[in-house]
């Protein structure tokens, strides 16, 4: 065992030193400086080694710490009318249920299981049993210090808080007797990278089983899901003896990679994303445009793939305005609600950064235009000039801030109606800049996607992503709209504030675009 644990963090820590060498190279201001034998550096690959373990002990933590702060404890306090324990409990138990099935570790098809098994001919069995349970002693470790620091906070007794990352392993390992359980029946695989429509809807049913109960005043007793926890430790044992004495192993990692093997080679993968964005295109002929040059493009490109991006898209309005009409229920029947949900109106509005980014469909847009356009019209050099690339360009921004929009739209009205319903404001432009600022939170994100999709072009003729830069930029994206979650402002000087910097943002941006996307706008290889 301890021979095939080593061989496994050998192999996986390979790949990602690789990894990490290969995005060094793609930061422009590194690209020159960087040998083209890089890979065969001797202080470079022991840095990306230090690199890589520091990520694997540091990952044990930060997912957890996220997870806690904005999933169980940031939404847990907006429920101030219960006692704290009782919601962080009622929250953690639901949330634990969905981790169950969505992140289980044994039905998760990796690379590193794909290289070992298939390639290299590992022993299936112990390759799965020592990373499963490798996984299930990182988790337990990661949560402790959270459980022990936010379940104290939350008033939960300190020998429970020891217990629950044991109860949190307990219910995955449940979850994956059960699943081993139903192979042995039925012979087909769970793969937690492929749910279902019906996982999916059960998904979205517990979510609102977490989080609406408690929003109405109702949240399960402490004790009751004391006790669901408690039971989880015997009942997980008795799932791990069935993990442990399980044979047939490499059959149902076969199953998994499966479609990784197909995945692992580029001209499959480049035909496989190629037939599942041909089904979602339209096929029909009759679709046509009045318009003129690019119009005439991009009106047809909108048209063939509205399904692409516009789907989703009224999802999530309609998702945001079923949300707000519950937030105006609840303040209809818990009178009592308002002056803290006004409160939270009136200087929550920097979270709300962290909501637009996380819906923002910039991303979508772009994979979209490089896949199904500009992946063949770059070979064009007409198609490079700076002037075509800034009408382009601008032509693109319009559309995706109309999709973009809609929810934003939703977000905002509903916003200003809650404001409203809550006890109202002293400043009626509130109810203006509340709606103004959201619209250009998205149109920020709009052009924020766009601009770098024109300045580092990430995706190579397979439409892999393949620049470290974009992917720093993205991170740092993600970091400083998540550290925005923890601002509280008025809604007056936020909003003002987004309004100005999303203006002097697009103005830099179209200069950028007009200076350097002639450059940069191009395929990678």
């Amino acid at each position: 065992m301890n021979k095939t644990l080593a061989i496994s963090f050998s192999l996986k820590n390979t790949y990602r030193v690789n990894g990490i060498l290969f995005s060094l190279k793609q930061i422009p201001l590194l690209k020159r400086l960087l040998p083209a034998t890089l890979y065969k550096v001797k202080g470079l690959k022991i840095f990306a080694n230090i690199l890589s373990v520091l990520w694997e002990i540091l990952s044990a933590f930060i997912g957890k710490f996220l997870y806690f702060i904005t999933m169980v404890c940031g939404i847990g306090i907006l429920y101030q009318a219960l006692p704290s324990n009782q919601v962080f409990l009622h929250i953690l138990l639901v949330l634990t249920v969905i981790g169950s099935f969505a992140n289980t570790h044994l039905f998760n098809p990796t690379k590193d299981k794909y290289y070992a098994m298939i390639l290299m001919r590992m022993d299936a069995r112990k390759y799965t049993l020592v990373n499963y349970i490798y996984a299930i002693l990182k988790g337990i470790i990661g949560f402790l210090p959270f459980t022990i620091l936010f379940g104290m906070y939350r008033d939960v007794p300190l020998w429970f808080c020891i217990l629950l990352p044991f109860c949190i392993a307990g219910m995955k390992l449940i979850y994956a007797a059960v699943s081993l359980w139903d192979y042995e029946k039925r012979g087909f695989g769970y793969n937690e990278n492929k749910l279902s429509k019906y996982v999916w809807g059960g998904l979205a049913l517990l979510l609102c089983i977490a989080y609406i109960p408690p929003a109405v005043g109702f949240a399960l007793p402490s004790a009751v899901s004391m006790i669901l926890f408690l039971a989880c430790i015997p009942l997980g044992a008795a799932g791990l003896k069935k993990v442990l004495t399980f044979q047939d192993y490499y059959a149902i990692n076969q199953e998994l990679l499966f479609g990784l093997t197909n995945q692992m080679d580029s001209s499959a993968q480049r035909q496989l994303a190629k037939q599942v964005s041909e089904k979602k295109i339209s096929a029909d002929t009759s679709i046509t445009s009045s318009r003129k040059g690019f119009e005439y493009l991009n009106e047809l490109f909108i048209k063939r793939h509205k399904k692409i991006l516009w789907n989703s898209t009224k999802k999530i309005s309609c998702v945001c305005a079923f949300l707000v009409a519950t937030v105006l229920v609840i303040i209809y029947l818990m009178p009592e609600a308002r002056a803290d949900l006004n409160r939270i109106v009136m200087t929550w509005l920097p979270y709300f950064v962290f909501i637009m980014y996380a819906i923002n469909r910039g991303m979508n847009f772009t994979q979209a235009l490089f896949m199904n356009c500009d992946h063949s019209l770059l070979t064009y050099s007409f198609y490079k000039q700076p002037n075509f690339i800034l009408r382009l360009f601008q032509i693109r921004l319009r559309e995706i801030m109309k999709i973009n929009a809609v929810p934003a739209l939703v977000i905002g009205g509903g916003l200003a109606l809650i404001l409203f319903a809550s006890g109202g404001t002293d400043n009626p432009l509130n109810y203006v800049v509340l709606i103004v600022s959201v619209l250009c939170m998205s149109l920020f994100f709009s052009i924020h996607y766009l601009t770098v999709y024109y300045l580092l072009q990430p995706y190579n003729a397979g439409t892999e992503l393949k620049s470290g830069t974009y992917r720093i930029i993205m991170s740092v994206t993600y970091l400083v709209c998540f550290a925005l979650m923890r601002l509280r402002m008025p809604i007056m000087i936020f909003g003002l504030m987004t309004i100005v910097f999303c203006v002097l943002y697009s103005i830099a941006a179209s200069v950028l675009v007009y200076r350097f996307a002639p450059k940069t706008f191009r395929i990678r290889i």
